[in-house]
Formats: C-alpha cells, sequence, structure tokens
C-alpha cells in the first residue's frame, strides 16, 4: 500500500506543478498583451522592424504608409514622435524620391503641414487601400513599378471629404517595393 500513496502523491504533485506553471504561462501571456494594448498608435508604428519585417507588397507598404500618415495628422506627437515617424516615411520612399527631399526640407515641410492640419481641425478618419486585384503592376525602363489607388477620408469644420492618390511604387534591388511618388487622383489618367 505505500508504493500506492507514494505514486498518488507524486501524481498530484506533478499535477499541481503543472497546473502552477500553466497559470503563470497564461498570466505573463496576458501581461504581454495587456502591454501591446497599451501602446500609443505612434508606438506600434514605430515598433516594426523594417529591416526584418519589410511589407513584402505594394499594398502592404501602402497600409503602413497610412498608419504613419494617420499618426501625424491625428495623434498630439512630440517633434521626436514626428521626427521619428518621419523617418519611418522615409524608409518607404524609393531613392530618387529621397534624394529630391532632403532630411531638413523635409522634416521641416512635414511639421509645417502637419501644423496646418492641427490649426484647421483636420484628422483622417478613415484610409483605405485598393485591393490587391486593383494593383496595377508594369514594367519600364528595367523597373518593376506598382500602381494603385488609396482614399483618406479627412474631416474638418466643414464635414467629410474624400480624398484619393494615386500612388507609384517601384521595386529596388532588395526586391522591397518603395514609394517613387504620387498625385491627387483626379490629375491621374492612366491608359491615355
Amino acid at each position: 500500500m505505500k508504493k500506492s500513496t507514494t505514486r498518488i502523491t507524486l501524481l498530484l504533485i506533478l499535477i499541481l506543478l503543472a497546473v502552477v506553471g500553466y497559470y503563470t504561462y497564461l498570466s505573463s501571456r496576458s501581461r504581454a498583451i495587456a502591454d501591446e494594448a497599451a501602446m500609443t498608435a505612434v508606438q506600434k508604428v514605430l515598433n516594426r522592424d523594417l529591416q526584418y519585417d519589410y511589407p513584402s507588397t505594394p499594398r502592404e507598404v501602402m497600409k503602413y504608409y497610412s498608419e504613419i500618415q494617420k499618426c501625424f495628422y491625428n495623434e498630439d506627437c512630440t517633434e521626436e514622435e514626428i521626427e521619428a515617424l518621419g523617418n519611418r516615411a522615409r524608409e518607404l520612399y524609393d531613392a530618387d524620391l529621397l534624394t529630391n527631399n532632403q532630411i531638413d526640407s523635409y522634416m521641416e515641410r512635414l511639421k509645417k503641414e502637419i501644423q496646418e492640419y492641427k490649426d484647421n481641425k483636420r484628422t483622417i478618419t478613415g484610409a483605405s487601400v485598393a485591393a490587391s486585384t486593383n494593383v496595377d503592376t508594369f514594367k519600364e525602363d528595367g523597373y518593376e513599378f506598382a500602381r494603385l489607388y488609396c482614399g483618406y477620408n479627412v474631416v474638418d469644420g466643414s464635414g467629410t471629404k474624400q480624398v484619393r492618390e494615386v500612388f507609384l511604387l517601384r521595386r529596388d534591388s532588395d526586391r522591397r517595393w518603395k514609394i517613387y511618388g504620387w498625385e491627387d487622383a483626379d490629375n491621374v489618367h492612366v491608359g491615355e
């Protein structure tokens, strides 16, 4: 009888250890989820490591870029956050676009534009990126390009208006899609 009592005791101790271990696992997991939920929109955008987690499609690049845009114009960012977000946006830009937008003048224009949005009480309430089936890809001058529409719902004192832009992305030598430029959708006439 002594052997069976010892086995039952060991079995109960193992079960107790398993329950305590599982409880500890769930507690730490829920804390990690709560910590992530507590992150601001700016922190979430800046938390992405583009070196290892670069968006793989033109649509994903534009979705991430739209998140950056919403942070610029909707969040109360510090000067350091604006600069960090601006640098993050620049990581998505093509080399030619970067050449035409030197860092100092880019940051100056960006801060002025953000302040103008704040002064006019404008916010971006939504951003929509064209479905992947609506991405127009083509080759020109030895480069791969992708063209897609993005829409932004902008709210100000006079109501909501839809701002539609067409973005052109170019694939770089690392096979990453980079923003080559953009234009107001009303000014773009594809195929004419």
